[in-house]
């Protein structure tokens, strides 16, 4: 063994500085990054350890490891040394192969937190050549000084192949992309059209007149809405595909659907979480056919409040299958009936009167929505329930998959009724099962960061803003503290002023994660108590699940053997339902940068105007109105050395007093683009 060789085993050795000889041993998940160091996050504790990258002990990222506190050195973070790994949880890695020489290469993950490439031998590399997207499994971690090892499972294709990027992406994340053949076998048995058998016992709702409103390119519709007015009431009917009827618990389908989670919307594909013979078939709400459903039939006061409610298991017929496009067109153009009529005496032909034509029957009911999501958004913001209005972004590929334009989707009317609707039958869901007692999945959001909040209120009163806490105006604050109803007030106050997206992105980023949970601990973000997630049992297991328990619980058949049963089962749903939903969450998300990557290669060196979204210590992010965000380094930020302002949110320059704070106007130039990170760099352009 040479020198340097026993210098590096001995600094990584677990015993070396340890600190303490009692130093507590804690576990965690290691989180690498791409430099070599990387964090291990400990549940329970607020802030992830610090782990420098010759401490790391030879661990991947999101492996499980044991790590022990180190002496505290001064650093604001508190550092540790993994001791241990406990799981290895990367078995296989999505990369590009170059080959080395005849006799190996290497593939280079895509996955830049992790830092090594993996060494393949000739006889492990399945013929790959420089270029192919592979999938490689490890066979050995490596150590000090020698690269991990492992031999290629499958070639995705080649880089440039049209879809093997957003391929690649999905199997980095171990998305389940085909299903196995037990699954479509028993998909292919399920009935193409609902039996008589079906339909027995069920409220038959099929003379009621409904409809289904989704994206323009939306195939599985799991949600129809119906409503009329008497004068002094409305009556609102949001109908939920009963795919329970046709994914029995512990079957082949159910088995997939829960390791799935949830269905997964990329760029380019869907990742369906039931095969398309379900969720585009008999499980879908068409139009013109007979279909199952669970309905929950509300009757709602002209305040808002829900007055009387029914659940119940129905037959429905949808009337039209409508898009949020043309509903939002049909409210702008006959925005009412007198108008709707005088359109209808001016025009005798164009569009208009086509349109008024084929939606003249539907446009009272679509008048009635419109006014009712008014009214329950009006209850919903009284309350308090907080409206983080930022906007999502569509981008439209061509047949080979490359970028043609990357739009920001803003909500309208029509995305609105659908919306409220959907919220206040989840509520009202909820609610019922909670006073139960029954086992049950609810949806819940945790009060704020306390750390986070604090850091917002001492923020904000620089603009001359505070909120209350427990009815008071607090110096100090805590998430346990405060109400809802302040940070939504705070948005209010901030709307249209020029520090609005300044404090609504911090207010943001004060917000916890919502998740599944078999306690009922409420929605701080809606300010309600009670919340589940029953409208879409087609894409979202937990809907699935709950749907189960309300049948049975219909049916007088959720007996004490029953409830146990549940009560065993369903915190590990919600478990991992919360984890495949933040799988999902993040593979969308990479998804979306890649192409947003791609796009903007046509835009190198112009120059766009844009605003802060993001402080770090390297830099500030810079986001353009069609949702597209590049750094601009902080090396790069001209006329100053820079430094980040913690307390204020800004990025300061030492000398000049120039500062770029969160919400501020800038001109950019577009000066990189790296598809193989997904990043953009931009550089300030200097007014002459």
């Amino acid at each position: 063994m040479n020198q340097k060789n026993a210098d590096d085993r001995k600094r990584n050795s677990p015993g070396e500085n340890r600190g303490n000889a009692d130093s507590q041993v804690l576990t965690g998940t290691f989180i690498g990054n791409a430099k070599g160091f990387g964090f291990v996050e400990i549940e329970g504790w607020k802030e992830d350890l610090y782990i420098p990258a010759d401490r790391t002990g030879g661990a991947f990222h999101r492996d499980m490891v044991e790590v022990v506190l180190l002496p505290e050195n001064g650093s604001r973070r508190r550092e540790g040394q993994i001791l241990r790994v406990v799981e290895r949880t990367a078995r296989q890695v999505v990369g590009t192969y170059e080959k080395a020489s005849e006799n190996y290469g290497f593939v280079v993950p895509d996955n830049t937190r992790i830092p090594r490439d993996i060494f393949i031998p000739r006889e492990y590399t399945r013929g790959a050549v420089d270029g192919h997207k592979v999938v490689a499994g490890i066979t050995d971690y490596g150590g000090a000084g020698r690269n991990p090892e492992g031999r290629i499972l499958e070639i995705l294709g080649h880089v440039n192949d049209p879809g093997v990027d957003i391929l690649s992406i999905a199997r980095g994340y171990e998305l389940p992309m085909e299903f196995p053949e037990k699954v479509l076998n028993q998909a292919g048995r399920v009935a193409r059209e609902v039996s008589e058998a079906d339909m027995a016992g069920r409220r038959d709702l099929r003379d009621m007149v409904m409809v289904t409103i989704d994206g323009e390119d939306a195939k599985d519709l799991d949600d129809a809405v119906s409503l009329s007015f008497d004068g002094e009431y409305y009556h609102l009917g949001v109908h939920i595909a009963d795919v329970t009827n046709y994914v029995q618990e512990n079957s082949a389908l159910d088995r997939e659907a829960l390791k799935r989670g949830t269905s997964v919307y990329l760029v380019d594909r869907v990742i369906p979480m039931l095969p398309h013979a379900l969720s585009n078939g008999i499980c879908s709400l068409n139009a013109g056919v007979d279909r199952l459903a669970l309905s929950c039939l509300m009757t709602v006061n002209r305040q808002g409040e829900i007055t009387d409610y029914e659940i119940c298991e129905s037959v429905i017929r949808v009337d039209r299958r409508m898009s949020y496009g043309v509903v939002k067109e049909l409210l702008e153009v006959f925005p009412s009936q007198e108008q709707a009529s005088g359109v209808k005496k001016e025009c005798a032909q164009g569009k208009a009167m086509e349109q008024y034509r084929q939606y003249e029957g539907l446009l009272p009911m679509f008048y009635q929505m419109a006014e009712l999501s008014g009214i329950l958004r009006k209850r919903r913001e009284k309350r308090g329930s907080i409206g983080f209005d930022f906007p999502e972004c569509k981008i439209l590929l061509d047949k080979e998959g490359h970028p043609l334009e990357v739009q920001a989707y803003e909500r309208n009317v029509a995305t609105d009724i659908i919306e409220d609707f959907m919220l206040v039958a989840n509520e009202t869901i909820a609610q019922h099962f909670y006073w139960l007692d029954l086992p049950f999945v609810y949806r819940v959001h945790d009060v704020p960061d306390g750390e986070k909040l604090q850091k917002l209120q001492v923020f904000i009163h620089n603009f001359g803003y505070y909120m209350k806490a427990v009815g008071r105006k607090a110096a100090k604050i805590s998430g346990e503290e405060v109400h809802p109803k302040e940070i939504q007030k705070l948005l209010v106050k901030i709307a249209g002023t020029p520090e609005e997206s300044l404090i609504s992105r911090l207010a943001l980023r004060s917000m916890r994660q919502a998740k599944y949970s078999v306690a009922c601990t409420g929605h701080f973000g809606l300010a309600c108590p009670y919340y589940c997630h029953f409208t879409s049992p087609i894409r979202r297991y937990p809907d699935l699940q709950i749907h189960r328990i309300i049948k049975e619980h219909l049916r007088g058949r959720l007996k004490e053997e029953r409830m146990a049963h549940y009560r065993d089962i369903l915190p590990e749903v919600a478990r991992h339902a919360s984890e495949t939903e933040r799988r999902a969450d993040e593979a969308e998300r990479e998804t979306e940068k890649l192409k947003k990557v791609e796009y903007m290669e046509q835009y190198l060196g112009q120059c766009f105007t844009g605003l802060v979204s993001g402080i770090t210590n390297w830099g500030i992010y810079v986001e353009l109105p069609n949702t597209v965000e590049g750094l601009v380094h902080v090396s790069r930020l001209p006329g100053d050395y820079y430094f980040y302002k913690e307390d204020t949110y800004e990025m300061a320059g030492e000398t000049t007093g120039r500062s770029f704070k969160l919400g501020m106007p800038v001109r950019v130039r577009v000066a990189s683009c790296d598809r193989p990170s997904r990043t953009i760099q931009f550089e300030i352009e200097e007014e002459e």
